[in-house]
């Protein structure tokens, strides 16, 4: 066997080897029998592959042990929805790699079972933060265009960081506990299955998270303009992170999200920038 085709080999032999491992893990920190099913099936899928490679290699490997517990504390923190997605891209990846084995029937096999796992996993969209997706949306939807508008303003309006910061944690507050209280009362009006308690706790968290990044260089810095540029990108960096978050999770479109979402908070947030500089102006207030 030729050397760099027994690397390939060798390399999806340990690729699949550390996937069996992650799998299980997961599969272990999930509390739904179905999903749990679900998961254990696609581990032994990827124990399988890895026995086959190693009967034509006739090698041994060890996992990728630092892969399998990024994705197992991925998984914790974000969610096993969130990790197995990611999982699916490196699949898709390796499938492509698989593809190029010609010689071996054994790849068409493990490339068809690939296809397969992604399917299965379409249907285990059944996590809890998932459906309350929306409730989340709102919440940081409405503090990245009322809060970085807000901020902006005050920035130019007050001219001081700790006054502008002042100002920032009373709206707020304010604003994510009167967010939560609209988002229970909604919730509680559609007789949904979702519980009106935590869809307000995933507002109101969501608001009240952003709100903090928002606010934090206004209470880091002297400079307005440095806090003004600090929060505008922290409010991108949220922007981003969401929705890459999404894009992964649910397959939606990252770039499409991601610009309709800084264009609606950075338009308005640059609209009362100068409706800021006008009230200073006119009406000659020094804070």
């Amino acid at each position: 066997m030729e050397d760099a085709l027994t690397e390939t080999l060798l390399e999806a032999q340990r690729n699949e080897l550390t996937e069996h491992h992650i799998y299980a893990r997961l599969a272990r920190s999930v509390k739904d029998p179905h999903n749990r099913q679900v998961l254990e099936g696609i581990s032994q899928d990827e124990l399988r592959h890895y026995e086959t490679w190693k009967r034509i290699t006739g090698r041994d490997v060890r996992p990728k042990v630092l892969k399998i517990w990024w994705f197992y504390i991925v998984g914790r923190l974000l969610g096993f929805t969130f990790a197995v997605k990611l999982m699916e891209a490196g699949e898709g990846a390796a499938s492509e790699n698989y593809g190029g084995l010609t010689d071996l029937p054994e790849a068409e096999q493990i490339v068809r079972e690939e296809d397969e796992h992604e399917d299965e996993l379409i249907q285990m969209l059944d996590e809890e933060r998932l459906k309350y997706t929306g409730a989340i949306v709102i919440g940081l939807n409405d503090a990245l265009v009322e809060l970085t508008g807000a901020l902006a303003g005050f920035t130019l309006a007050f001219g001081r960081p700790r006054v502008v910061a002042m100002a920032g944690i009373i709206t707020g507050i304010s604003a994510s506990l009167s967010m939560a209280g609209s988002e229970y009362l909604a919730t509680k009006s559609e007789g949904g299955e979702l519980s009106p308690g935590r869809a307000a706790f995933y507002t109101g968290m969501a608001y009240s998270l952003t709100v903090a990044l928002l606010i934090a260089p206004y209470l880091l810095f002297s400079s307005v303009y440095v806090c003004l540029g600090l929060m505008v990108t922290a409010a991108l960096a949220v922007i981003a992170v969401f929705n890459f978050y999404m894009a992964v999770a649910k397959d939606m479109n990252f770039t499409r999200a991601f610009l309709e979402m800084a264009t609606i908070s950075l338009g308005i947030a640059a609209l009362t920038f100068g409706i800021g500089a006008l009230v200073r102006r006119f009406l000659r207030v020094d804070v």
